[in-house]
């Protein structure tokens, strides 16, 4: 059976071996490439759609509470005017 420490090893020495090689560039370049092409298509993380979806959630919310009171007082308006 393989200890932990043995595989640990193991892991570093396979990523010391492959920065030395072609892979290491093509792992270097890909994800270049890949960062290039995400931020071309303007993704946002996770944390920053959660913000921005709470801002529009509370946005709503205020909305929602000002077309009530706009309501009110157009009834209230016609009320008086009759």
């Amino acid at each position: 059976m393989l200890n932990a420490q043995f595989i640990e090893d193991l892991s570093i020495k396979i990523k010391e071996i492959s920065k030395n090689t072609p892979i290491g560039d093509l792992q270097k370049n890909l994800r270049a490439l890949l960062q290039g092409a995400f931020t071309k298509m303007e993704l946002v993380s996770r944390e920053e759609f959660d913000v921005q979806a709470d801002i529009l959630r509370q946005a709503r919310e205020k909305l929602d509470l000002l077309e009530a009171k706009l309501s009110e007082l157009e009834i209230m308006l016609q009320k008086s005017n009759s």
